[in-house]
């Protein structure tokens, strides 16, 4: 079950564990990590051959994940459109903050 959370006071300073994105957006691991295979989503830090931290993610990537859940649900979109999709609404944001 998700537990939506109020995407206006994330920033990008906000850490969450795998764990907490699982809770927090109502996936499996197994989703976050294909995510992070394509390219939606990365984390901050996360197990390496010099960091033996687990993975840490900002309050960015759980909207990321969020709105990736909802074209996969609502419009059955695979990870590759996924990808895309989120890629495109990132650049008309951009252009929607141009002067």
């Amino acid at each position: 079950m998700s537990r939506n959370i109020d995407t206006e006071l994330l920033d990008e300073l906000a850490r969450f564990t795998l764990g907490d994105m699982c809770r927090i957006c109502g996936v499996h691991a197994e989703f976050l990590v294909e995510l992070i295979d394509e390219g939606v989503i990365s984390p901050s830090s996360g197990p390496s051959a010099r960091a033996a931290q687990p993975w840490q993610f900002d309050g960015i990537a759980v909207v990321r994940v969020q709105r990736a859940v909802r074209l996969q649900q609502d419009l059955g979109v695979n990870l590759a459109g996924i990808a895309l999709a989120l890629e495109l609404l990132d650049e008309i944001e951009a252009l929607r903050r141009r002067p």
